[in-house]
């Protein structure tokens, strides 16, 4: 076995032939188990949030794989109409061609082409990190079975009224002409003006002569059709009902009152433009209020304004009618403002609400029977409180815009006569053959789908709806969705809408919900701050040269560049901070606590390697153990000493502690018991124990052969255990270890994982060891406070102790001696003026102190103790002494509390009466 652990020489060779051997496929025969990867986008990178949240999925799929389940992890990406167009327009644009010269279907095949050779790349980075989804079975939306069931989806929710054509605002971005979803929004607060207005009334009232309204958009005055104030705002009650003149224009508009305005922001007097403004369009749809238009798709001045305005850009226009107000005594004043801009997120240009015609989704029938699943907990939500979120947007809900004015995406299943009559179908001879059209000119509608919309049928859709397939019926409905609260509104809301519909039940049982993966400070990660991790990078390394070039070029924070030059200099001398998948995967479970957000340190990949390092030493110290001896395992009787016995027994808590968090989505937890487990007591202490019975030349075959049986045994257990987790280096060290122990089998993803069920315990034997190790680390202690060499043997005296204790430390000498350095081990019952001292439970350790201490620097040593104890004990008192304490935490832990008290009176006076002693040496 290689001496030292080099993940990328184990990685690469592991993954290719898990994917060789089809051990993704569902092949267990147990209950179907099935997650859907959230798609992510054709054009994407892997970057730390897929990282972060395809490990869980990983995990969760793996773990369900070795417990039998019939496992599927349904994997495929998203044809992200916007960014994938986006990303081939720009190769055309380098030469000099645009998508209008080629034409929509040759433009689509050049999509189509990149695709095939330049898409996917996140896919390939996803194999990277040792995801186990089915490839036989990758999905893409624009496939064909896809394509139909969008087709079907769309041609049903139309027969049945629930698809229609509208005029209505949407989200506009004027660079790339179509309508975008609020996520594609993302607004930020800017700096700009609010410039105020004077509005003349048509005719004087009461020696007023013009109102005055404020607006953030003065060049959206062209298309205003009402000044509303507050109807109890008394300021105003004389001017509900009359009409003023708007500046620039040849129009007259009427004051009106709505419960909208405030009438405590600016003079309580709010123009009012229902084609730009979305809260403007719901009051004028309260008050018939004419919607005019005033912007081409570029977002410049159309026909509807005055002649002298059309065609400017809306700045440019804004610039001429300030200067118009002004110059006509209309401008009151203009005062800096800070405002939230609404940007696209592709093109980054300010997003208009545009009057436009498109297709909706009549949304209210689909969201009822979604919001009762998860009232009714057909749903459920972990952590529970996001249900909160969706009901929130569930109870609020709005028609649903679901065109898009693209060419690559799912074109609109419609067609429109020379009469402008439209008819939809699942083709235009479905379409001609339902409605008796013969031969006459249809044209099919230019717009796509929103890509959310074949999104929402994923669960059933990649399953091969319509078709009823035996996939279907074996795994929908799914299991969970992992997913972050980000997009609730826009994916988990509407798959569960659109499966209630076509399928009759929800697409998922469980809704788990992380958080989004931050920086270290809780930033979000932009390449503007300079502060993104490549997830790639952390897993196969970046060279220091390349380091330095991204620190330099603002790409990474000085700060974290680092940290990664650090941790480089110090663990790979070749320059190469390469962590490995193992690391990275076992730092995101760490990570996966219930909270929103998940700060990511490199610091903690570097601890996480650490930890692979030394499963990988610990294994290879089993094995030379195992070849060390002349022992068959296999064959003879085995006899399991108190650290086997107590070793088992911890591997059972710790696999308990595991289900415990899977089941409860808590990674958390799951990965800290068996790190500590692994760690602390495994490597730390069972495999120094073993040495202790592997090298007595008194100990007998069956106890050297029980002894080499626990430490592969648990060490096979616990590779399995830890398998969902780290899943390369636990297969790596599986096939090494598994044969030691007569299993034959492929592969550790395969094998069963591991249960308490069939594990021999023994409570006692917790106790004892226990009491062993806080023996040993009570001299340990010693040695170190006194800087004692550490090869120096001591001389101990034990005093007093219960009869349990006085029983192990009988039993339990050559561990003492071997593990503690000790020469001897005494019981005295005279107490000793001239020895340091450690306890172990009620037993007391002491070392005589003769030429080993400075008797000045142990009374400080035993004064920062007791002080340390008092301290503690000063807060139980208080504890104990609140009634709110006493009577609302749970009985165990008041108990518990009771218990510590208790123990820290004994122990002040044990310390106290060791410091008189030490006193008197002073003297």
């Amino acid at each position: 076995m290689e001496k030292v652990y080099n993940p990328e020489q184990i990685e690469y060779d592991c993954y290719e032939n898990w994917e060789k051997q089809n051990y993704f496929a569902p092949t267990g025969t147990g209950d179907p188990y099935c997650i859907m990867l959230p798609p992510p986008n054709v054009t994407g990178s892997l970057h730390m949030g897929h990282a972060f949240q395809q490990t869980l999925m990983d995990i969760l799929t793996r773990y369900h794989r070795m417990n039998g389940n019939d496992t599927l992890w349904q994997c495929g990406t998203d044809h992200a109409g916007i960014a994938t167009q986006m990303v081939v327009e720009r190769q055309l644009q380098q030469k000099q061609v645009s998508r209008h010269d080629l034409g929509r279907d040759k433009f689509i095949d050049a999509v189509w082409d990149w695709k095939e050779h330049s898409g996917n790349t996140i896919t390939k980075q996803s194999r990277r990190l040792g995801t186990s989804m089915d490839w036989s079975r990758e999905r893409f939306t624009m496939d064909e079975g896809l394509s139909e069931a969008v087709k079907e989806v769309f041609v049903q929710l139309h027969e049945e009224g629930l698809i229609y054509r509208g005029k209505r605002l949407v989200n506009w971005d004027p660079i790339l002409h179509t309508a975008i979803s609020d996520l594609e929004v993302i607004s930020a607060e800017e700096n700009g003006h609010l410039w105020h207005m004077r509005y003349p009334l048509l005719e004087p009232l009461d020696g007023l002569t013009h109102v005055i309204v404020a607006t953030t958009r003065p060049e959206t005055m062209l298309g205003d059709a009402a000044v509303a104030v507050h109807p109890d705002d008394e300021r105003y009650q004389n001017l509900i009902g009359k009409q003023v003149r708007l500046p620039l224009t040849d129009r007259t508009i009427p004051v009106i009152s709505d419960d909208y305005v405030d009438p405590e922001f600016g003079t309580g007097c709010v123009k009012i433009t229902p084609a730009h403004d979305f809260n403007d369009y719901e009051v004028g749809a309260r008050h018939n209020l004419e919607k005019i238009n005033i912007f081409t798709i570029d977002a410049a001045i159309n026909d509807e304004a005055p002649e002298k305005y059309q065609g400017l850009d809306r700045y440019d226009a804004r610039k001429q009618i300030v200067g118009d107000l002004e110059a006509q005594g209309l401008l009151e004043k203009i005062e800096d403002h800070k405002l939230m801009v609404p940007r696209g997120d592709r093109s980054h240009a300010v997003v208009e609400p545009y009057l436009t015609d498109q297709w909706y989704v009549k949304i209210q029938p689909l969201a009822d029977p979604a919001i009762k699943a998860v009232e009714n907990g057909d749903v459920k939500f972990v952590p529970e409180n996001w249900d909160k979120t969706y009901f929130e947007w569930m109870r609020n809900i709005e028609d649903w815009c679901i065109s898009r004015q693209l060419w690559w995406g799912h074109r609109i299943p419609a067609w429109y006569d020379e009469q402008g009559n439209i008819y939809v179908g699942r083709d235009e001879a479905e379409v001609r053959e339902k409605n008796n059209l013969g031969d006459i000119t249809l044209k099919q509608d230019e717009d796509v789908l929103d890509t959310w919309f074949s999104s929402a049928l994923w669960p059933f859709s990649t399953l091969g709806w319509p078709e009823k397939t035996s996939e279907l019926d074996k795994f929908y409905p799914t299991n969970v969705l992992v997913t972050g609260f980000d997009i609730i509104f826009f994916w988990v809301a509407r798959m569960i809408m659109m499966g209630l519909k076509f399928m009759g039940d929800v697409p998922f049982k469980e809704v788990y919900i992380h958080g989004l993966v931050r920086d270290s400070d809780g930033q979000k990660m932009s390449k503007s701050k300079g502060n993104v991790l490549d997830p790639l990078d952390l897993i196969d390394g970046i060279e220091l040269d390349a380091l330095l070039e991204k620190r330099t070029t603002g790409l990474m924070q000085p700060q974290m560049a680092a940290k990664i030059e650090k941790a480089t200099r110090k663990h790979f001398p070749d320059g190469i901070a390469a962590y490995g998948t193992d690391s990275l995967r076992f730092t995101f479970a760490q990570m996966a606590t219930q909270g929103r957000d998940i700060r990511f340190d490199v610091g903690r990949i570097e601890g996480y390697r650490n930890f692979c390092n030394k499963l990988w030493n610990a294994t290879r110290f089993v094995m030379m153990s195992a070849e060390g001896q002349s022992l068959n395992i296999n064959e003879g009787e085995k006899t399991f000493g108190l650290a086997e016995r107590w070793i088992n027994t911890r591997l059972a808590e710790t696999l308990s502690a595991c289900h415990r968090g899977m089941r409860t989505y808590r990674f958390d937890l799951a990965s800290q018991a068996l790190y500590e487990f692994t760690w602390d007591e495994y490597c730390d202490w069972y495999l120094e124990l073993s040495k202790t019975a592997l090298n007595n030349e008194q100990a007998s075959d069956a106890e050297k052969r029980g002894t080499l049986f626990t430490l592969l045994n648990v060490l096979e257990h616990l590779l399995r255990a830890l398998h969902p987790f780290i899943p390369f280096i636990t297969e790596t060290l599986w096939q090494r270890t598994a044969p030691m122990l007569l299993i034959n089998a492929e592969s550790i993803m395969l094998e069963q994982y591991p249960t308490a069920e069939n594990i021999t315990t023994d409570a006692g034997s917790v106790k004892e060891l226990e009491w062993v190790k806080a023996f040993i680390m009570g001299v340990r202690r010693i040695r170190a406070e006194r800087d004692i060499a550490p090869g120096k043997k001591l001389n101990v005296f034990t005093m007093g102790g219960t009869g349990d204790e006085i029983n192990w430390l009988t039993n339990n000498s050559l561990y003492l001696k071997k593990l503690g350095r000790i020469e001897s081990i005494e019981t005295t019952d005279k107490e000793m003026e001239d020895a340091v001292m450690a306890l172990a439970g009620d037993t007391r350790i002491l070392i005589p102190l003769a030429d080993i201490i400075d008797p000045e620097a142990e009374l400080e040593r035993l004064q920062k103790t007791i002080d340390k104890l008092e301290k503690e004990k000063n807060g139980l008192d208080n504890q104990l002494g609140n009634s709110n304490f006493v009577e609302r935490a749970p009985a165990e832990v008041v108990a518990g509390a009771k218990s510590r008290q208790a123990e820290i009176v004994n122990e002040i006076k044990t310390y106290q009466e060791q410091l008189a002693v030490i006193a008197k040496m002073v003297k």
